[in-house]
């Protein structure tokens, strides 16, 4: 009895460090509708900073003044960030804001690793409280006995602030309708940095807070993010309780879950948010929007590139090994290969209008798929190939059964999940996946293994991809799909199945993923984990919207740029900052991506061309 008494009371602890980070999260996404990436990110500076001030003052006092002094500092950093950056994209979908908040990230992470290096760094016990008390002849520390208190504290604090003051009530008429605060005169500039420096300055607390319980490194950002996102989806986005609530549940079924089963510790989290999206759609809390959610077109619009242009673009891919060495061929069929993947994500957030974060899990079912038949049953590279999509496309029909229930962040977070449970069974199906050492030894034919070869099989893949989601966003199908999209109810109102046809779309979406998944098997010889992981994800998310999510080039458009630029600057210490400074200059300057400058310089030139001489 004492034993799982002082386990419920470890988790209780964990919560109320999650809880300060993810009403962080729900309080900014509340008011100002931004999925924001870099909470996590503000997190680790939080701790980085409190670490400085405990040197600083001395562990004595040093400890106590850091807590306060981190969340104002952090507080601060938040503010700037979104008077310097965020605000700027406010009226941009909310796919470009979310790629903006990852740009952020990128270059957080390098100015964390400028200034602090790369090594671990340790903190001291909180003074006064490095002890252990006995409860039920179980010893529990001091420490979490004091996080216990900190969460309903927190709680009732901020319950009081929105509440009880007329800062609370703006905030509260905010996140129920933006725009009518604003026609009643509230000052919606002054209200979201206040709002983001509020949330900002509580994620630094919780990292302060975390330096007795562990170390503080590079990546910890985003090994927090992903739970912080769960609590706050799972409580209700805007929710305060409900990210209370909901941080007591996931921490405790962490606690007692790696009792239980450790096995499903990797998964829990997820599988819970999956759950409670399935029954309640909105979270525990949570509320629908006060309209329909829609998803319209950006606003720069580029038209379909002709049969003329796809030709000649072809014919460039074509022609380009006789030009250049092993090399620039390598690169360019990683090029093609995430081009593949990418279009797949294009094709479900443009015609489709839906956002996934986990669209990693597709390309990684058909990487094992592929790579399991090879290495267990010594099916052939055909085989294989042909395997990808099938496996993929079984995995996207049974997952997107219950994502296209949701739309919006709510749809994002549960891909998200999916992507997770897949992530998680090859990590632990170590007997047929390999685990964590994945799975080794799968070349393409003979006939493939050249550089050459092989870069024209991937080109062959990816004409087809190409061919196939033309003909889908071009049939009655697609548009059918976009009418669901623009005008949800509308289009059920003359017959269009909705959920359908958006089921539909998700199943293809994840077929081809899952086939670009398979020709990176045999390009790499191997695959792990890492395939389903959420970066992978994230970098199919970021390709589409640099290139431009309004049509399908744009994927491949997105794709040779981050990859040849991601290669190029990789033998920088601080390439992440420069990528991070162009992903948001481009969400800043060009929301439409790289595809919607077209129409801006052609336009451009045809006014210069106008332009009478002096």
């Amino acid at each position: 009895m004492g034993f799982y008494f002082a386990q419920a009371l470890t988790g209780l602890a964990s919560a109320s460090s999650l809880f300060l980070v993810a009403a962080g999260l729900s309080l900014i996404f509340g008011v100002t509708r931004i999925v924001n990436f870099a909470h996590g990110t503000l997190y680790m500076l939080g701790a980085y900073v409190a670490l400085d001030i405990i040197g600083l003052f001395g562990k004595e006092v040093g400890f106590w003044l850091a807590l306060p002094l981190t969340a104002l500092i952090i507080a601060a950093v938040g503010g700037l960030i979104e008077f310097t950056a965020l605000r700027r994209v406010y009226r941009a979908p909310e796919m470009f804001q979310l790629v903006a908040t990852f740009a952020i990230v990128l270059i957080l992470q390098d100015v964390a690793l400028a200034i602090w290096g790369s090594a671990d760094r340790f903190g001291p016990r909180a003074p006064g409280l490095d002890s252990v008390v006995r409860i039920f002849g179980e010893p529990v520390p001091e420490y979490d006995l004091f996080l216990i208190a900190m969460g309903p504290l927190a709680l009732g604090v901020l319950w009081l602030v929105f509440e009880r003051t007329r800062f609370g009530v703006l905030v509260r008429a905010a996140t129920q309708d933006r725009e009518m605060a604003a026609a009643l005169g509230v000052n919606q500039a002054r209200l979201f940095t206040a709002v983001f420096c509020l949330g900002s300055g509580l994620a630094g607390l919780g990292g302060a807070l975390q330096i007795p319980r562990e170390s503080v490194a590079q990546g910890m950002d985003l090994a927090i993010i992903a739970e912080v996102f769960v609590v706050t989806v799972v409580g209700g986005m805007g929710s305060i309780l409900g990210a209370w609530l909901a941080a007591v549940l996931i921490a405790m079924l962490n606690a007692f879950g790696i009792l239980i089963l450790p096995e499903i510790t990797l998964i829990v989290a997820f599988a819970a948010m999956a759950v409670v999206l399935v029954i309640r759609p909105y979270g525990l809390l949570g509320r629908p929007p006060s309209a329909p959610e829609s998803h319209p077109p950006p606003e720069v619009r580029m038209g379909a590139l002709s049969g003329r242009g796809w030709l000649i673009v072809l014919a460039g891919f074509a022609v380009l090994p006789l030009f250049v060495g092993d090399f620039l061929v390598v690169l360019a069929t990683d090029i093609v290969v995430l081009g593949v993947f990418a279009a797949s994500l294009q094709f479900l957030m443009g015609p489709g209008g839906m956002v996934s974060f986990g669209h990693a899990a597709y390309f990684g079912a058909g990487a094992y798929g592929a790579a399991l038949l090879s290495h267990h049953f010594g099916v052939g590279m055909i085989g294989g190939l042909a395997a990808a999509p099938v496996a993929a496309g079984v995995a996207a029909l049974l997952f997107g059964w219950f994502c296209v229930r949701l739309t919006g962040v709510y749809l994002a977070m549960l891909t998200l999940a999916a992507a997770q449970i897949v992530w998680a069974a090859a990590v632990q199906m170590q007997e047929y996946t390999g685990g964590d050492d994945g799975l080794t030894g799968i070349w393409p034919a003979s006939w493939a293994s050249s550089n050459d070869a092989y870069y024209y099989l991937a080109l062959a893949g990816g004409v087809i991809v190409v061919a196939i989601l033309r003909r889908a966003a071009s049939a009655p199908f697609g548009m059918a799909l976009r009418a669901g999209r623009d005008a949800p109810l509308r289009a059920e109102a003359i017959g269009v199945d909705v959920r359908r046809q958006k089921w539909f779309a998700f199943t293809l979406a994840g077929m081809l993923a899952g086939l670009a998944g398979g020709m990176f098997v045999y390009q790499k010889g191997s695959v792990f984990p890492d395939a389903a992981a959420i970066p992978q994800s994230i970098d199919a998310l970021v390709v589409v919207l640099l290139g431009g999510v309004d049509h399908l080039v744009g994927a491949l458009i997105g794709a040779g740029t981050f990859r040849y630029l991601e290669d190029s600057l990789n033998q920088f210490q601080f390439w992440r900052a420069f990528l991070g400074g162009l992903i948001l200059l481009i969400a800043i300057a060009a929301p439409g991506g790289m595809t919607g400058l077209y129409p801006q310089l052609t336009g451009l030139a045809r006014r210069l061309r106008r332009r009478p001489a002096a």
